[in-house]
């Protein structure tokens, strides 16, 4: 008498104590409960699952950056850059300076971490001999080329400070999400240096410092941005146009605003614009070339300030 075989139960591939009627639909193992992984048809063994990570393309937004972009880190931490030097300047003036000024004090004034990290070129020397007055280079044409970036993460006072936050926090999660994190920083940092080397080349006696060079950036690229996409721009251009004639007032920098502006603009049109096969060639040659532009521009005012010192009188 023959006596049939008995059925194999299949066990799980990498639990054999556990006896399973699923198969993993792609590579048909059997895996148990503990093992099994949703899929848009059936379930995908742990191997599987993680060999479709590796070969899938991460989603991109509209212009090639990272969707982590949308939870603002970026602008956040900014901001808190921001603050945080805003606060350590308080204490550099011991409690006095920045809130000095006009309109009960919210304008502010200098202190000494202003005074160490603004942007200036040359200053007035009054000879300890003769009582002469004459210019000569100071600050970045000093070599002190730092000032350049740490003035767009200084301010005069909690007014100046108050505006350009809200108006990154506004613009930044905004941009921070369509570009992704690092293109928006590269967007930020670049603009505000080209608004530093603007004020250095066209107005370097008066110590500048804000981020507003940096925020006048994010205009621009805001409406290239969303010109590139096909939005409604009529929001953005009376705001624009509003801050643009403001900085006409005296005592706000004309030239770093419109630095940062031009900069920016540059920047957006080549992150919106460029062909989505070469963007990233594209975009880090447009960033090298305004660099090596900005280098070009320092060394010259550098040499100009060092050669040039009027006697002004006593």
């Amino acid at each position: 008498m023959t006596q049939l075989p008995q059925p194999v139960v299949p066990v799980c591939y990498r639990h054999p104590k556990r006896e399973t009627y699923v198969r993993c639909t792609r590579c048909n193992r059997p895996i148990c409960p503990d093992c099994m992984n949703e899929a848009s048809v059936g379930h995908q063994c742990p191997e599987c699952v993680a060999e479709g990570r590796r070969t899938q393309r991460p989603v991109r937004t509209a212009f090639g950056g990272s969707l982590v972009g949308a939870r603002g880190y970026v602008t956040t931490t900014l901001i808190g850059l921001n603050v945080l030097m805003a606060l350590v300047s308080l204490v550099s003036a011991g409690g006095r300076g920045v809130f000095g000024g006009g309109l009960g004090g919210l304008l502010g004034g200098a202190t000494p971490l202003t005074q160490w990290g603004a942007v200036q070129g040359q200053a007035v020397y009054r000879n300890t001999v003769t009582g002469a007055l004459s210019q000569g280079p100071f600050g970045v044409a000093d070599g002190e080329y730092y000032r350049l970036v740490t003035a767009m993460f200084l301010h005069y006072g909690p007014l100046h400070l108050l505006l350009n936050m809200w108006a990154l926090w506004v613009l930044g999660r905004i941009l921070e999400g369509v570009l992704g994190p690092i293109r928006f920083l590269a967007l930020y940092l670049v603009s505000g240096l080209g608004g530093s080397v603007a004020v250095y080349v066209f107005a370097p006696d008066a110590p500048t410092v804000g981020a507003s060079g940096a925020i006048f950036g994010l205009f621009a690229g805001l409406f290239i941005v969303l010109k590139r996409l096909g939005r409604d721009t009529s929001s953005v251009i009376p705001i624009l146009v509003l801050n643009i004639v403001i900085s006409f007032v005296p005592g706000i920098s004309l030239a770093g605003h419109l630095g940062g502006l031009v900069t920016g603009a540059i920047i957006a049109a080549a992150l919106a614009y460029a062909p989505r096969t070469s963007r990233n060639l594209v975009v880090g040659g447009v960033v090298g070339a305004l660099l090596a532009v900005f280098v070009v521009l320092v060394v010259v005012q550098t040499a100009a300030l060092q050669d040039f010192t009027p006697y002004l009188g006593l």
